[in-house]
């Protein structure tokens, strides 16, 4: 750490690098973003480098940082590349070469003692043949790198389905996942310092639509959250985690959890940690990137999150939600990303905070109108 305030470099921009920045400047921390989009929402709050991830002269600067982080993992391996030796990576080039490859990482999860959907690997047409069968006769074939919020991604129940499918993927390298009969979707975040001390985030219960997070709802007591820092801790420790990565996991009708995804960042389904009353995700991350003080960060009362989505009616308008709806009902704080609307984009999203479960429920289903 240099002797004046900290730097946090982060490659990518956009809204979750910006809500990374506002949450380092109250500790003091300056943060710089390497990020190609000239209109990129952390622009406002960051000193934004406009050039490609693997600019030179853009690595340069990163490198004169304190720490580098990641706001997504599309970013290429070869810009962790180029910053290995010179500055701590959090997390690493090995991490984000595990986590944005689903084959990878769904065997590395399997590895580290983590239960999955069963799954096959497709790299080749003969890979397609009994496929199907052999993950439980229905399943979604994802693309293995690139695909997120729905994308990439195509539900098949016979094997004539699945050959259609692979083909409109372009048939690139896919995974093919056994549907699996879950009772909720829920996550679970997770940090480790560079001293190998971790901390947790809280068990959130997430509901999706069309592929991408709906809404996110954290209520006390929840019995499956010990089980879901087992995992997760066990996770960490395994792939030597430094930094913070999210979990998303099924929960079967039994209870037992399995892992989906795993994201080697902060997550949409964590943004109710801004304003349930204690730290949120995005100060956990900047923490442990810096290796500043860790403790588990969990909201202090009964909160939610409602995602906004650019919605296109049935003459192409922007479908907004009521905005004075939303205002007007208590417990709502709002977080807009600055970005131009388009259909199927994230552009905000919606965090609802009251004093019980039940005040809480009632709120969420009028805030769930106010937002198409």
């Amino acid at each position: 750490m240099s002797a004046d305030s900290p730097h946090l470099g982060i490659l990518g921009g956009g809204q979750l690098a910006q809500m990374l920045a506002l949450a380092a400047l109250p500790l003091g921390v300056r943060v710089t973003v390497l990020e190609p989009d000239a209109q990129a929402p952390a622009r406002l709050c960051a000193t934004h480098l406009h050039a490609p991830y693997t600019d030179a002269a853009g690595l340069d600067a990163l490198a004169a940082c304190d720490a580098v982080t990641l706001e997504f993992e599309n970013v290429p391996v070869e810009a962790l590349t180029a910053l290995e030796g010179r500055v701590p990576v959090r997390p690493g080039r090995g991490l984000l070469e595990r986590s944005k490859h689903r084959a990878r990482e769904k065997e590395a999860l399997r590895a580290a003692g983590a239960q999955t959907a069963p799954f096959m690997v497709i790299e080749t047409g003969t890979d397609l043949d009994g496929a199907l069968e052999r993950v439980g006769g229905q399943g979604i074939l994802k693309t293995s790198e690139l695909g997120y919020d729905g994308k990439g991604q195509a539900r098949v129940s016979d094997t004539a389905g699945l050959r259609v499918a692979w083909d409109e993927l372009g048939r690139v390298p896919c995974v093919l996942e056994g549907l699996v009969q879950f009772r909720r979707e829920v996550s679970l975040a997770v940090a480790r310092g560079p001293d190998g001390a971790l901390a947790f985030g809280p068990l959130t219960q997430n509901v999706h639509r069309d592929g991408i997070l709906r809404t996110s709802l954290f209520l006390e007591g929840d019995p499956h959250e010990a089980q879901a820092r087992e995992i997760a801790g066990r996770v960490a420790q395994a792939w030597a985690l430094e930094g913070l990565m999210t979990l998303e996991f099924f929960q079967l009708p039994g209870g037992e959890l399995l892992v989906n995804e795993v994201a080697p960042r902060v997550h949409n389904s964590g943004h109710l940690t801004q304003d349930g009353g204690g730290v949120s995700q995005f100060e956990a991350q900047v923490r442990a990137v810096l290796g500043l003080p860790l403790a588990d960060w969990r909201p202090l009362h009964p909160c939610a999150m409602v995602n906004i989505i650019g919605i296109e009616g049935p003459d192409g308008q922007n479908l907004g939600p009521d905005w004075a709806g939303i205002d007007a009902l208590p417990g709502t704080r709002l977080h807009l990303y600055h970005k131009a609307w388009r259909a199927g984009r994230k552009l905000g999203h919606v965090n609802l905070v009251a004093a019980d479960e039940a005040t809480l429920r009632e709120r969420l289903a009028i805030l769930e109108e106010f937002i198409p």
